[in-house]
């Protein structure tokens, strides 16, 4: 990778002993259409973007078979293969989708066979980098869908596994199944519920992928502690909670998303900024 690309001053961390990423990845959820439904109005625009992405330095791109369905896959592959060497693409299984904004969990062994299968298919794999559980379905002992998950890594289908909105508990049962290399939960600024996981996930070697990484709920208010200190920085408020992600945690990995090319370089920037430990704990109180 080029050293003078932007992504180089987040650093990288290593999933699963063997897998080196930069500490800062592109969430393919929404060059999908609307209700992460469908295709976009303009397909080459999303193209573009990811393709930016690559040029960027980015090297860790996240995606889902749910996000379309199917269509995030399909725009990867379309966009990004033959894949340049070292580019990661995680991608998830284990939602369903009847239509916009519906989801549901399945975690059948079979069908998560068939999810597998069929994704590496749409990206044009021979092996996925890092595969998720989307979500744990209530309805299925999880050690009968990581089981599953299991044999398709020992088939060499699957480099590594990951789990999506869980508890410490949750991926403790897990590891007994197969070894969990990466945690991806909601976590940003202003909701911090995942905080004992985020720990777990630095203190085990684990990497925490944050979704929903730049909201902030009343930080991100005009006039707020972020607000201010983003003007002192000349940033913007979503920038500033990128930098605050990255500060957090070594084993943090955020991957923020977007349509839009401006605002991927906007993200991007965000990678540079520095505040010192005492502004940081400002606008953690939030008054």
């Amino acid at each position: 990778m080029n050293s003078s690309s932007p992504v180089v001053a987040g650093g990288t961390f290593t999933l699963g002993g063997d897998m080196p990423v930069h500490r800062f990845g592109f969430g393919a959820m929404r060059i999908t259409g609307e209700g992460i439904w469908n295709y976009p109005k303009d397909r080459e625009a999303a193209k573009r973007v990811l393709r930016r992405t690559v040029e960027l330095g980015i090297d860790f791109i996240d995606t889902a078979d749910s996000y379309g369905p199917e269509v995030s896959e399909v725009l990867i592959a379309e966009a990004l293969h033959p894949y340049p060497a070292g580019l990661v693409i995680a991608t998830k299984g284990g939602l369903t989708r009847s239509g916009p904004g519906q989801w549901a969990p399945v975690g059948r062994p079979e069908y998560l066979r068939q999810c597998v299968e069929l994704s590496l298919r749409r990206l044009r794999l021979e092996r996925i980098d890092l595969y998720q559980l989307h979500r744990i379905d209530p309805q299925v002992p999880v050690e009968e869908t990581l089981g599953a998950l299991k044999e398709l890594q020992q088939a060499g289908k699957i480099r590594h596994i990951g789990l999506s909105e869980v508890t410490v508990e949750e991926i403790e049962r897990a590891q007994k199944t197969v070894p969990i290399v990466s945690v991806q939960n909601l976590y940003n600024l202003g909701d911090r519920k995942h905080e004992d996981v985020v720990d777990w996930c630095e203190k085990k070697g684990v990497g925490f992928i944050p979704w929903f990484p730049i909201a902030g709920g009343d930080l991100v208010k005009p006039g707020g502690k972020l607000d201010q200190a983003a003007q002192r920085h000349g940033a913007t408020i979503g920038q500033l909670a990128l930098a605050w992600l990255l500060q957090r945690s070594p084993a943090m990995l955020p991957i923020p998303g977007t349509s839009s090319l401006a605002h991927l370089e906007e993200n991007v920037a965000a990678v540079a900024l520095r505040l010192s430990p005492a502004e940081w704990a400002e606008i953690e109180q939030g008054k």
